[in-house]
C-alpha cells in the first residue's frame, strides 16, 4: 500500500538548524513560531481559537536516513526508534503539542516549539484534556531522567 501525504502548510519558527532546539517545546517556552496554513485549508481552523492547545503533525523533512534504534539525547544507552523521539523514523513524522498564543487569518502563532524553520506541516489537532490526558502513566527509560520532578540538565539539543 502507497500512502501519499501533502502538507497543508509550513511551521516557520527561529530554529534554522537543530542546535538549541529543545527536546521538547515545553523546555523553553518562551520561544514562539507559527504555523501558516495554504490557503485551501484556512476554514478548517474554525474554533480551533478555544483550545489553548493543538497537536501538530509534521514531517521531519531535514532526515535522510531511517534508523530502527538510536541513542535519545537524553542519554548514551541504545533504544528502538518506536521508544525514542528521533527524526530518523520510518516516515519521518513528528508530533509536538504547542500553546496557542493567537490565531490571525491563516496563520497560528504557538510556543513551546520544538521543530525546524520550513518544517512541512500535515495536520493539526486540538488538544483536549479529556481525550489526551492520561492517568497512571508509565514513561519507560524515561522515568530515570525525571525521577522527583526534576528536569535534567541536557534538555536543549547542542552537539555532543
Amino acid at each position: 500500500m502507497n500512502i501519499e501525504l501533502q502538507p497543508i502548510g509550513i511551521i516557520h519558527t527561529p530554529y534554522v538548524e537543530p542546535e538549541n532546539i529543545p527536546i521538547q517545546g515545553r523546555f523553553s517556552p518562551e520561544v514562539e513560531g507559527r504555523a501558516e496554513l495554504y490557503d485551501e485549508y484556512v476554514d478548517g481552523l474554525t474554533d480551533l481559537d478555544g483550545f489553548s492547545h493543538a497537536i501538530l503533525i509534521y514531517h521531519f523533512h531535514k532526515s535522510d536516513k531511517t534508523r530502527l534504534q538510536g541513542r535519545p539525547f537524553l542519554e548514551d544507552n541504545i533504544h528502538g526508534i518506536f521508544a525514542i523521539r528521533s527524526p530518523h523514523r520510518p516516515n519521518h513524522l513528528g508530533i509536538s503539542i504547542v500553546r496557542i498564543e493567537r490565531i490571525i487569518e491563516n496563520k497560528i502563532f504557538f510556543t513551546e516549539v520544538d521543530m525546524l524553520d520550513g518544517t512541512p506541516l500535515l495536520d493539526i489537532k486540538p488538544y483536549s484534556e479529556f481525550f489526551d490526558s492520561r492517568d497512571n502513566v508509565h514513561s519507560g527509560w524515561m522515568e530515570k531522567h525525571f525521577k522527583d520532578g526534576n528536569v535534567p540538565e541536557r534538555t536543549i539539543l547542542s552537539p555532543r
